[in-house]
């Protein structure tokens, strides 16, 4: 399958739940269009799906992958069951890996392995996928979730171990990492600031994506009346983006569109990008190595960073081309796209 390299959303969704119609949230995830479409969906048979439910989570895996993945226009992640201090677990995971490769394979990117511990332990996550892979012929990589001191005592042995291997995100899970370290909830939860820098940078410094972990405080209350916490929600992924994380965990369709906005250029940011690359590219024809834009000295090193900013855009246009036609106007993004 062909690899977008872009993850500004990454929405979990149980497998199953228990209404009548136990596919419900995967179903509303396959079907999701504009900015609530996840650039990632993670169909979830861990956390997500209650014990008595595993089974019927996997069969709502396969009989709705083949029906709606093929117009699904992001990634599909399985996130699996695992435990580094869980035998039980770690075989369920297995077995997981390889029943849903061998049956829904084709339209699946990835895994997601939660809970992993030291390097040896996602040795062996990668280890099963690159077996199904093997088996099915199929093309499927591995996301992580980092949620124990194991994992953070290990992260930039792990993070190099994406280079040679089938390891593409690293994703952080801070309720369970929390625990582990003895942390309470008291209050507000610790930022880990210093972790989310070191998961920025251990991915920047091997390709992978790095991904933030979940806001759960979905609702507020005031004045006797619950409503969505999307200014929580927002800040949330804004931190997460200036510290340079790819992207954001998303448990309802309303954050889903909310990081999808945060992680995409302004329309503002686009055209001072365009205008800049336009201005520095006509000024080095004339044999120009630096020069003055609206007040700002730029440079090669400078550019880079107008470039980033256009292919974001190109590439959520070639995923999401809804997304950039309703943020943009028609001249500028054609401007952009011309240019990448």
């Amino acid at each position: 399958m062909t690899k977008t390299r872009l993850c500004r959303t990454f929405q979990t969704a149980p497998a199953a739940v228990p209404r009548d119609d136990s596919a419900k949230y995967l179903r509303s995830g396959l079907t999701a269009e504009g900015f609530s479409a996840p650039d990632w969906l993670v169909p979830d048979l861990e956390d997500g799906t209650a014990p008595e439910m595993k089974d019927e989570a996997l069969e709502n895996v396969r009989e709705l992958l083949p029906e709606y993945a093929p117009a699904f226009s992001g990634e599909i992640w399985l996130r699996v069951e695992w435990a580094y201090d869980s035998e039980s677990l770690r075989e369920r995971g297995v077995e997981q890996i390889e029943t849903l490769a061998e049956t829904v394979g084709e339209h699946v990117d990835g895994f997601v392995v939660p809970k992993v511990g030291r390097l040896g332990d996602v040795n062996a996550a990668e280890a099963a996928v690159a077996a199904a892979g093997r088996e099915t012929g199929t093309d499927i990589e591995l996301a992580v979730i980092v949620e124990s001191a194991r994992a953070r005592s290990d992260l930039r042995e792990i993070s190099k171990f994406g280079q040679e291997s089938l390891l593409t995100a690293l994703v952080f899970g801070p309720v369970d990492y929390t625990a582990e370290l003895g942390g309470r909830e008291i209050g507000q939860r610790p930022d880990w600031s210093g972790l989310y820098e070191a998961l920025s940078n251990e991915a920047s410094a091997n390709d992978l994506l790095s991904i933030g972990g979940p806001f759960d405080r979905l609702f507020r209350e005031r004045a006797g009346v619950s409503f969505y916490n999307g200014d929580g929600y927002a800040d949330h992924v804004e931190r997460e983006a200036r510290v340079g994380l790819d992207g954001s965990w998303s448990l309802h369709p309303n954050q889903t569109a909310q990081a999808n906005r945060i992680h995409l250029p302004t329309a503002d940011e686009l055209r001072t990008a365009v205008s800049k690359i336009e201005t520095f590219v006509e000024a080095k024809g004339t044999g120009t190595g630096a020069v003055a834009i609206d007040g700002q000295m730029v440079d090669e090193a400078t550019l880079k960073n107008f470039e980033n900013t256009v292919e974001t855009v190109a590439t959520v246009h070639g995923m999401q081309d809804e997304q950039t036609k309703e943020r943009y106007d028609e001249g500028l993004l054609d401007r952009a796209l011309e240019i990448w």
